[in-house]
């Protein structure tokens, strides 16, 4: 069973509160693949992180642009996400502008995402990527801008029904197992 929207929803803590843990808890896809950790999550700001890896790297060996504009997208579309939760609304991303403004070879990448307006129909997310660690202070690796479109429950996407991706179930039977409460869920 491929579960929608509504059972990630169910999943995270109540509104208001930080999802960050809770989203850590999956970490299936495109922020598995590149070790995508959140700080923070909730509808006012997302912040989170990667650490450099080879994985990350193109040809020249600074991170690749595609990760820069991957970090954006996610942290803006989980922000948006849990702005639009209220609602039970999905949310996705109409326009993604990536700007590169250092390159980087190491250390932690860090995206802090905040709301511009969030909106019934669409939200606009600004993003900063700064580069942690590297020698000397803190740097702009990037920033972004992020247009989302808000679907209503059960709207068609690509002519299925939006549905996330990965068994959300099973990874919150294992964390509700490590506190010892049930999982939640709708079904």
């Amino acid at each position: 069973m491929v579960p929608g929207m509504s059972d990630l929803l169910s999943l995270l803590p109540e509104e208001g509160v930080d999802a960050a843990a809770a989203l850590n808890q999956w970490q299936g896809g495109w922020t598995g693949a590149m070790g995508l950790h959140f700080v923070r999550a909730t509808a006012d700001e997302v912040v989170a992180e990667i650490a450099v890896g080879p994985q990350h790297l193109q040809a020249y060996g600074i991170v690749h642009g595609a990760v820069h504009a991957g970090l954006i997208e996610t942290a803006a579309s989980v922000g948006a996400a849990l702005a639009a939760r209220s609602r039970r609304q999905a949310v996705v991303g109409l326009e993604n502008h990536t700007s590169f403004v250092s390159a980087v070879r190491g250390g932690v990448l860090r995206a802090t995402a905040r709301p511009v307006t969030r909106g019934r129909r669409s939200q606009l997310w600004d993003v900063v990527v700064t580069a942690v660690g590297e020698a000397g202070p803190d740097k702009v690796a990037a920033t972004g801008r992020v247009r989302l479109l808000a679907l209503e429950p059960e709207a068609p996407l690509a002519g299925e029904e939006v549905r996330l991706r990965g068994d959300l179930r099973a990874t919150a039977g294992a964390a509700a197992a490590s506190t010892g409460e049930p999982p939640t869920g709708d079904g």
